[in-house]
């Protein structure tokens, strides 16, 4: 069982600059990653680290202590490369942190004073957000909202038993299914509620990944967030995924790492087709972060609109495609130890496979297609 999270008191920011301070715990983070891949499993450790550097109040304005990261202009490069070193030192990690930063974000702009100010104290106090948006599948009920009570479940909850604010999707009880949702930031308690036992995929086994029953928890005025439809709104719904894109991208550098280390390790790097192979997952792995430094650039400008949102999708599109072929490169490189335990690689590979398979890739694709279709700049000129 990993420790349990060990609540920081709330200094002021610390002197060294975030991402400095991130890069120092990575050796440690990289280092607990094999072990914790175990199914049920949850990085406490990592997270409790990131709470005591503040890193999980770097959402916040700089006049509140934090960073802005994934709130202000300024915020999106700095939060590009953390999402990058954190996914390539843990995609489970990876994964949570950016839950953290999206809910965050989520509540300090859709939300009013008071629920900014209590998120703040809550971000402050090192606390772990959450979103949680997809019902059970199968046409099973979606999570509603009757008279001030939740019924239901969400399913694929990352940091399930683990996140103490959870931002949810539910309708109102009776409302036709093509009704608007509503944001709820529910307080949740660790360890209650969860039950991790549906989560049998490959890789990701660290991320506590599951089921969480919100049947009898009230919800009042104040834990309403914005208003219905919010969470769908355009341009954060769409262009927000540079985000998760971004922590593929670290995956994607992380593969690397582990194929560089084994051609140094084996002394095979010369041989001119292992050369080759890895010029080439070089070259995607570079491809990827550029895409995505400029996906998060032109996803957190003011004024963002359609063109930001056919950016992201290229982006994601990218990543995705960098990620397959830099795992293909990496297996055929090394061979069938790439798939045996305990090798880092066979381990990345399941991780990063698992963390790839992010929803509507075709119709992301489409519609970015449809922009450019319809847009009336030159090729060259299409993204400003």
């Amino acid at each position: 069982m990993p420790p349990a999270l060990r609540r920081p008191a709330p200094p002021a920011m610390e002197e060294a600059p975030a991402l400095d301070r991130l890069r120092s715990l990575l050796p440690a983070i990289a280092a607990r990653a094999a072990a914790l891949d175990v199914d049920g499993a949850f990085p406490g450790e990592d997270i409790a680290a990131l709470a005591t550097e503040g890193l999980l109040r770097t959402p916040l304005p700089e006049a509140e202590g934090g960073q802005g990261w994934g709130t202000a202009p300024a915020g999106a490069a700095p939060l590009c490369a953390a999402l990058r070193l954190v996914g390539r030192a843990s995609l489970p990690l990876g994964r949570i942190f950016e839950g953290h930063v999206n809910a965050a974000k989520l509540v300090l702009r859709r939300g009013n004073a008071a629920q900014a100010e209590a998120a703040a104290r809550d971000l402050r106090a090192g606390r772990l957000f959450g979103v949680w948006n997809t019902d059970p599948p199968g046409g099973g009920p979606p999570l509603t909202l009757e008279n001030g009570v939740l019924k239901g479940r969400k399913v694929l909850c990352s940091g399930a038993g683990w996140v103490e604010r959870a931002l949810v999707t539910a309708r109102d009880a009776g409302a036709p299914a093509d009704a608007p949702t509503r944001m709820a930031l529910v307080p949740l308690e660790r360890h209650a509620r969860a039950d991790l036992s549906g989560w049998t995929a490959q890789g990701m086994r660290a991320s506590a990944t599951g089921a969480v029953d919100f049947t009898g928890l009230r919800v009042g005025p104040g834990e309403l967030v914005g208003q219905p439809g919010d969470y769908l709104a355009q341009p954060d719904f769409s262009a927000g995924a540079w985000r998760f894109a971004a922590v593929h991208c670290g995956g994607v550098e992380a593969v690397l790492g582990a194929l560089r280390d084994h051609l140094r390790r084996t002394g095979r790097g010369a041989d001119p087709h292992q050369a080759a192979r890895l010029g080439q997952a070089a070259m995607a792995a570079e491809t990827a972060r550029l895409w995505v430094e400029a996906a998060a650039a032109k996803a957190e400008a003011p004024g963002a609109g359609v063109e930001a949102v056919a950016h992201v999708g290229l982006a994601r599109l990218a990543v995705e495609r960098a990620a397959l072929d830099v795992l293909e490169l990496a297996q055929r490189s090394v061979g069938l130890q790439a798939f045996m335990r305990p090798s880092p690689l066979e381990r990345l590979v399941r991780d990063l496979a698992t963390y790839l398979r992010q929803p509507a890739p075709d119709r992301v694709l489409s519609e970015a297609a449809a922009f450019v279709l319809s847009a009336p700049q030159e090729p060259g000129d299409l993204w400003g």
